[in-house]
């Protein structure tokens, strides 16, 4: 199971993108708000208790201070994968306090609102268990391809009055 944690609920419409993947890939996931510093007793419990609940990855998403993947990961030995949330400064606050882990507290980040690779990142790692998942992981990156492959095919049949086409 992984396990999407958000800093308020403000963050769930970034959110939503890591929900909505895990959903169309069949992971069972679970989500809430809980806040590193309005609930930082509840955000210590659930990361100590998150492995006995089943969870095998966490992603946790944050803006402005972001503290919110860091105390998870002091807190845990499972994966976790921080989201920082665009805010104040366009999310560059978020993603240096997510990437500047002290030393034996390691948070994977994605870039600025990556909840959707956060959701790859994390069904990678539980992939490599679980070969049905794997399988729908697989045919989900081809389907990236295919997308791109017909995209371009499209433009190719739209020619511009100047467009050069090299074939």
């Amino acid at each position: 199971m992984i396990s999407i944690i958000m800093g308020s609920t403000s963050d769930l419409p970034v959110m939503e993108k890591a929900a909505r993947l895990l959903e169309d890939l069949q992971v069972p996931f679970e989500i809430q708000a809980l806040s590193a510093h309005r609930t930082p007793a509840e955000v210590e419990e659930f990361a100590r208790t998150a492995a006995d609940r089943g969870v095998d990855v966490i992603i946790a998403a944050a803006g402005m201070a972001a503290a919110l993947p860091g105390v998870i990961a002091a807190n845990t030995t499972l994966p976790v994968i921080g989201v920082p949330i665009k805010g104040m400064l366009d999310g560059l606050d978020a993603l240096l306090s997510i990437v500047q882990m002290p030393p034996g507290i390691p948070v994977a980040t994605v870039g600025v609102n990556g909840a959707l690779n956060a959701a790859l990142l994390a069904v990678q790692m539980v992939a490599l268990r679980d070969a049905e998942l794997a399988q729908r992981f697989a045919a989900y990156k081809a389907g990236l391809k295919d997308k791109i492959v017909k995209a371009n095919e499209a433009l190719a049949e739209e020619k511009k009055k100047y467009q050069y086409c090299a074939k």
